[in-house]
């Protein structure tokens, strides 16, 4: 399974591998992922990972020992296009790997667009963060009167650029 991540693991062993890039259509990156990780297992390819970034648009990176394994298990894949010459440094990818607490840089009085959920698209205020629950209680500033919210910090997404 793709973890939050976007990391999937498919083998324990301590082998020698490289990290090679695999261009994919534009927003079809975990559905890649999600299908080379099963067409791996079922072939028995000798694939450790996949990593499938949602900040890295239009490509996933696979950890194998040879460029030509990720070849094989790419071809005839629908929506990749090709591999990338070369290998990726694993200093390239670490920042990708690292968890982030998604109320990072949500703080009280930040303002926000809820992105899901009933109140999508509109504009509200963030009243408290409960880091610990990963929630965040909000104020929707559109409406008559203030109803504070609790939602998921998944829901909202701080508005760059505007002045509260």
């Amino acid at each position: 399974m793709l973890g939050a991540s976007g990391v999937v693991y498919l083998s324990e062993r301590n082998i020698r591998t490289s990290l090679y890039a695999v261009k994919v259509t534009n927003g079809q990156e975990r559905t890649v992922a999600l299908m080379l990780a099963d067409k791996a297992k079922v072939e028995s390819s000798p694939i450790q990972a996949i990593l499938a970034p949602a900040e890295l648009k239009g490509y996933i990176i696979i950890e194998a020992q040879t460029p030509h394994i990720v070849d094989e298990l790419i071809r005839g894949m629908r929506h990749t296009r090709e591999r990338v010459q070369g290998t990726i440094s694993p200093d390239e990818v670490d920042h990708y790997i690292d968890n982030k607490p998604v109320v990072e840089g949500l703080d009280e009085g930040t303002l926000v667009e809820v992105i899901a959920g009933p109140f999508k698209g509109m504009q509200a205020r963030v009243v408290r963060v409960e880091a610990s629950k990963e929630e965040v209680t909000i104020e929707i500033l559109e409406a008559a009167f203030t109803l504070p919210i609790t939602v998921h910090a998944d829901y909202v997404r701080e508005l760059k650029g505007v002045e509260e």
